[in-house]
């Protein structure tokens, strides 16, 4: 089988309600936090794509049993102290960043050296940014060339608790700290800029001992030992970030109407839904209800819309950092100059998001201007696509390939995008949600 797909034309309008796969971001904490319980967790709906399954072998080597049966899954948790494992152990993140920082966290108070490695993609990514904090509770890392994958980490059982000041806005990096904190005795500090919280989210449902407090710009996060957790259910709501495949190629769709069902719709999460609506997209939540902390609804999309430009603001850019590269796509059929700034951390994703960002839109005849951190986009209500595209060699960024097959959906012309093997890391029923929409 070919592992590039061909669009030759655009999608007819379409009426049809849909169901996106469960959340990737709760699936992988749940993961986590059902191996430290004192017993038997259960979750329905779980994501099975490569990353959670990376998380579920990650925790079989710490000697966690789980039984994963297609989107059910139970996890017989070994207390909070519970890891058993063989010296020389090698835990592979593959391509989540998600599990390569936030399992790190666990991993503080290891007596016995474990080494974390990662593919090509995820051996690019900075591991300083979860390496310098948690050295400083104690625990030792050792990373290739003081910066990357692969790393090796060796824990201390006298962690001392730390101030951390998170600048950046990541959520992966936050979230490693608060679950170091819980290992250690004292009070942690976290200072952090403004990201998703589902961990906090997680852990106050649970009981920890955890508070947040929420400022402008920040939150104030307090993090507390514990001794254990309780076993813990979790029904898996759909996943934003998948959805917003679906509501941008819905809002760029004429006279096409859309229904997602229980999608996670975190305050965190829904920058893409800010944005669109600020450039003139009809979006609708239905259904609204609070579950274990998360906010869920249904999303209700109509298409047709005359779009405008936007003068992003970049207090949205942590809750749409996933979002950016389809948000782009609506900018280029905006009337007017769209302008994103404060961008510099998409670059620290799967692929340098900004950089192919733009160049999609290059090979779509868009114009742009990109730099480091700011991207200008040029917006044409009337574009339509002609010519040949072809997209490869984004070091199998799933986002990458699915931002190109909604371009392709909604613009036209004739595409070829390469690896799309790459869904399975986050959405592998991706293309059979579109072929479902084509009938």
């Amino acid at each position: 089988m070919p592992n590039s797909l061909l669009i030759k034309k655009k999608l007819k309008e379409f009426n049809k309600k849909i169901s996106v796969s469960g959340d990737k971001s709760i699936s992988i904490r749940w993961v986590l936090l059902a191996s430290l319980a004192n017993g038997v967790s259960k979750a329905q709906n779980l994501l099975i794509s490569e990353d959670v399954i990376a998380a579920i072998k990650a925790m079989r080597k710490l000697g966690v049993k789980v039984i994963q049966k297609n989107k059910s899954c139970k996890i017989y948790g070994t207390g909070f102290n519970g890891f058993k494992y063989k010296k020389n152990l090698t835990i592979n993140a593959e391509n989540s960043g998600t599990l390569g920082r936030l399992i790190l966290g666990l991993l503080v108070n290891t007596t016995k050296p474990i080494k974390l490695i990662g593919d090509q993609s995820l051996s690019k990514r900075d591991f300083r940014r979860v390496s310098d904090p948690l050295s400083k509770f104690g625990a030792i890392l050792r990373l290739k060339n003081k910066k990357n994958l692969p790393l090796t980490i060796l824990g201390t059982e006298k962690l001392e608790p730390i101030s951390y000041f998170e600048k950046k806005g990541s959520a992966q990096c936050k979230s490693s700290v608060i679950f170091a904190g819980l290992r250690t005795k004292g009070t942690t500090f976290i200072k952090a800029k403004k990201s998703r919280n589902h961990t906090e989210l997680m852990c106050k449902y649970l009981g920890l001992p955890i508070s947040v407090k929420n400022k402008k710009n920040y939150d104030e996060i307090k993090v507390k030992q514990i001794k254990e957790i309780k076993p813990f259910n979790y029904k898996i709501p759909s996943d934003i970030s998948s959805s917003s495949f679906f509501i941008v190629l819905t809002v760029l769709s004429k006279n096409s109407k859309l229904l997602i069902k229980n999608v996670n719709v975190n305050d965190s999460r829904i920058g893409v839904v800010r944005i669109l609506k600020k450039m003139g997209a009809d979006i609708v939540f239905k259904n609204k209800k609070i579950y274990k902390g998360e906010k869920i609804a249904d999303i209700q999309i109509k298409g047709g819309s005359n779009l405008k430009a936007i003068n992003c603001p970049s207090k949205l850019n942590s809750d749409a950092i996933d979002e950016f590269l389809v948000i782009f796509l609506v900018a280029a059929k905006a009337k007017g100059i769209s302008y994103f700034k404060g961008l510099a951390e998409l670059n620290q994703k799967e692929s340098p998001r900004l950089k192919w960002g733009s160049k999609i839109l290059n090979m779509m005849g868009v114009k742009n201007i990109v730099t480091d951190s700011t991207l200008k986009i040029y917006g044409n209500p009337n574009l339509k696509i002609k010519k040949q595209v072809i997209i490869k060699n984004f070091l199998k960024d799933h986002r990458v390939f699915m931002t190109g097959i909604i371009a392709a959906l909604s613009f036209g012309g004739k595409w070829k995008i390469h690896d799309k093997d790459s869904i399975k890391t986050s959405f592998p029923n991706f293309l059979k949600i579109i072929n479902d929409l084509k009938k």
